[in-house]
């Protein structure tokens, strides 16, 4: 046995879970193209974006690239030059990064593969071990959006809550620190780290559980921390970490107690960085719960949830902040990508942040003290009819109804949700993966913290979000389309629709093109300024990454993760094509052949198990407290990347006591349930189960 296929062999058996592959590339030339990655280069590949160091493509987070060899003229020739599996079957949202023909991308479960950018060989995988049963503590799949590199580490925020430093020549783990202050708290991280000055920066999520936000960041070479932001006041009969925290403790009402709850505002992906402001821009997340009324029941801002807040770098010092959405209510997170920009507008050259997130507004801010420049909406948007000049919404009468339901447009799936967008200064568009999926909400009066009731959503696994969900059939229809934007105009430049929400993040360069994955399993290119499809091709899976583009010797490349996932992704999906997730990588004359491609197994409703009639009404309450946002309404759909119930086989739910209360899945990450559900309760959740399946069935 080789010693390529003996690594092999033991990683995919799953005995090692850091191994160093036998390389193409010498670990000392990976050393000498990583080692001098620093503050300083990052900002220097910005000129000719040769490689891709930084998430975003750049501190801006641009993801515009200026390589130009691939272009309008010569895109149809694209054809593939490699692709490599990733032995991951959950959600791949990961933005490579390469540097001098070596690549780092990551999987689901945070795990990360460095490969040779040009043949897609494997040089080493880094497995960080998360413990499969940690899944349950993320609302929105076991995902993780890419790592950072900085003076020859990798940098990888863990699904557990670890950050690990890698070597990123051998992929030896150097480091490991904890950045969760509090474990019995359902925190998570699913995004990528940024490197400034020789501080790793992190974030982490879980507002839909109730914790508290805070951003951190970590000394590069030893993992200790050197500072921490918190995003919501804790306790107010406490001293308050700082003046930010004391200004925002004035901005909730303390009977509702919000800090027991943990307050939310989670910092879980946007970040952007202005070397010459020295300014870190960070986005904020949703409240916890997600109802003010319950969270704060006199009403006020609740700083700083759904906001975009600047801070020190070398501090973490509070600078500034706006809010998009004072308040929150609706789950509109602030999290969604922002990029930095300058711009002309009213005939004044102006540095800019610009933003679209969840609530369906875009956003041009002026990022050097946060006041607002314009916002108008890019879809359709119900829970407000626009912006004052003073920057605060006109919201609309009932969007806070405390006993009618209410659908909101957007809804908690936003109207752009975690996909990057991009920028290009030469066509002046910022180019938007727009989205729309319908959901009504009505307050939750049985709503407790922490506590389990049938009914209440996700709260067997406990979420707190003080909301029950399409009590009533909602009007609107789920939608997803590209969208060019012009953020001086504030207004549609084309668009580009597809057959369903939950569409990739945007990749655009100086060869006047745009590049985007779709949910129905395509990578597109169109023209920059017009909007024309210029060349497609299948990619096995649906997408919800974003591309990247780097030259190596003189060519130029177009990489894209695979694998269908993410919140939306878990419960339904576009295509009969369902992975497992795959980089896939594009020359001009590539001529690699694709993958085999693996359709997903047919499937029929569930039938023949008996239940008793009366058991289905509860078994739906115990099903939408425990079941409901992974594995969707029986029968609705076939399922995303976690199986619709309405389609098991009937033995399969005839032995569900072993699965859900034995925990014989909880190495995929099925959770167990011994402790939250009885065998009378699973009996209930077996009829609502096989009774829908039995509703929905043709006649």
């Amino acid at each position: 046995m080789n010693k390529l296929f003996a690594a092999s062999f033991l990683l995919s058996a799953g005995l090692i879970s850091t191994s160093a592959i036998a390389q193409d590339i010498a670990e000392d030339a990976i050393r000498k193209a990583t080692s001098g990655i620093d503050t300083q280069a990052i900002i220097d590949n910005a000129a000719e974006t040769r490689n891709w160091l930084n998430y975003g493509l750049d501190y801006a987070e641009t993801r515009h690239s200026k390589l130009k060899n691939i272009t309008t003229e010569n895109v149809g020739a694209l054809g593939l030059a490699w692709h490599h599996g990733l032995k991951s079957r959950r959600g791949v949202e990961a933005t490579p990064i390469v540097v001098d023909g070596v690549m780092y991308v990551t999987a689901s479960w945070s795990i990360v593969h460095a490969l040779d950018a040009v043949t897609g060989e494997e040089l080493w995988v880094y497995d960080p071990e998360v413990p499969r049963e940690f899944a349950f503590k993320g609302c929105c799949d076991v995902v993780n959006r890419g790592v950072a590199l900085y003076e020859g580490k990798v940098f990888v925020g863990a699904y557990d809550g670890f950050l690990h430093a890698i070597d990123a020549a051998t992929g030896k783990r150097l480091w490991k620190t904890d950045t969760i202050e509090n474990r019995e708290m359902s925190y998570t991280i699913t995004g990528a780290p940024r490197v400034i000055n020789g501080k790793v920066i992190i974030g982490n999520g879980g507002a839909e559980f109730g914790v508290r936000g805070y951003v951190s960041a970590y000394d590069a070479k030893t993992g200790d921390q050197a500072w921490r932001w918190y995003v919501v006041p804790g306790d107010p009969s406490k001293p308050f970490e700082d003046a930010s925290m004391e200004a925002a403790a004035k901005t909730w009402d303390p009977a509702g107690e919000w800090w027991k709850a943990g307050g939310g505002g989670t910092i879980w992906d946007a970040m952007a960085y202005d070397p010459e402001l020295n300014l870190l821009y960070v986005g904020t997340g949703n409240g916890s719960p997600w109802n003010r009324n319950l969270r704060s029941p006199a009403g006020g801002d609740n700083l700083y949830l759904a906001s975009i807040v600047a801070l020190d770098p070398e501090t973490g010092e509070y600078q500034w902040h706006y809010q998009n959405t004072p308040g929150d209510s609706w789950d509109y997170t602030s999290t969604q990508h922002i990029i930095l920009a300058d711009l002309k507008i009213d005939g004044e050259d102006r540095k800019v942040l610009m933003q679209a997130p969840k609530n369906g507004f875009f956003y041009v801010i002026d990022r050097t003290d946060g006041s607002f420049i314009s916002a108008e909406p890019f879809v359709k948007v119900t829970w407000a009819t626009g912006y004052g000049e003073d920057g605060r919404p006109i919201e609309a009468e009932g969007a806070r109804s405390t006993t009618e339901p209410w659908e909101t447009v957007p809804s908690a799936y936003g109207a752009h949700n975690w996909h990057p967008m991009s920028f290009n200064p030469e066509t002046g568009l910022v180019y938007i993966p727009a989205q729309g999926v319908p959901l009504v909400q009505t307050q939750d009066a049985a709503w407790e913290l922490n506590k389990h009731k049938p009914g209440s959503v996700m709260s067997g696994l406990g979420w707190n979000l003080g909301y029950l969900f399409n009590t009533v059939a909602p009007e609107a229809t789920p939608f997803g389309h590209l969208l060019a934007w012009d953020p001086v105009a504030q207004k549609e430049a084309w668009r580009a629709e597809y057959v369903s929400p939950w569409n990739g993040g945007t990749l655009t360069t100086a060869g006047n093109l745009v590049f985007q994955g779709t949910a129905d399993g395509r990578f597109i290119a169109y023209n920059a300024k017009t909007g024309e499809v210029l060349w497609q091709t299948p990619v096995g899976s649906g997408v919800v990454a974003a591309p990247a583009t780097w030259e190596h010797e003189g060519e130029q490349y177009i990489t894209i993760a695979v694998g269908w996932g993410g919140v939306y992704g878990m419960l339904q999906r576009a295509t009969e094509r369902t992975g497992p997730g795959r980089v896939y990588t594009f020359k001009i004359g590539g001529t690699a052949e694709p993958p085999a491609y693996v359709e997903h197994d047919p499937k029929t409703l569930v039938a023949g198990l008996p239940y008793n009639p009366d058991d289905v009404g509860p078994g739906a309450a115990l099903y939408v407290a425990n079941c409901l946002f992974c594995h969707g309404v029986p029968g609705v759909n076939n399922g995303g990347n976690v199986p619709n119930l309405g389609y098991s086989q009937a033995r399969t739910l005839a032995d569900a006591e072993e699965i859900v209360l034995g925990g014989s899945l909880s190495g995929s990450g099925m959770p167990n349930f011994k402790d939250k559900l009885s065998e009378d309760d699973l009996e209930k959740v077996i009829a609502f189960i096989q009774g829908t399946a039995d509703a929905v069935r043709p006649k």
